[in-house]
């Protein structure tokens, strides 16, 4: 039962956290950025959120640093916008996924090109 709860709390937590960064956080390193997943743990004391950031390695990594700063902030706001007892610890992680699908599909190209 707890992770049918857990699941719909991320995805409130996705769709609020789209609003915040890309609204609310005025730190001029806070990029580009897609919160592409949250997962919450079944006690819904912590939260990882999966990010994509456009850019290369250095934006990539101001941008945490940017995040990483505004933590307390976005937490605070989540708990104004979703009615919890406690509000998720919170954690930021980029999501490599879409990298992957990238290269894949780079290599999937090659692989057709050289059959023809």
């Amino acid at each position: 039962m707890s992770n049918v709860r857990a699941n719909r709390v991320a995805e409130q937590m996705k769709k609020e956290l789209g609003e915040i960064i890309g609204q609310k956080i005025k730190d001029p390193r806070v990029g580009f950025v897609t919160v592409t997943a949250v997962e919450v743990t079944g006690d819904l004391q912590q939260a990882t959120i999966f990010i994509s950031v456009f850019g290369d390695d250095d934006e990539k990594a101001n941008t945490l640093a940017g995040l990483a700063k505004a933590t307390g902030f976005i937490r605070s706001e989540i708990g104004k916008r979703i009615r919890l007892r406690k509000t998720p610890e919170i954690l930021f992680q980029f999501d490599h996924s879409i990298e992957y699908g990238n290269r894949i599909e780079t290599l999937l190209g090659e692989i057709n090109d050289n059959r023809e």
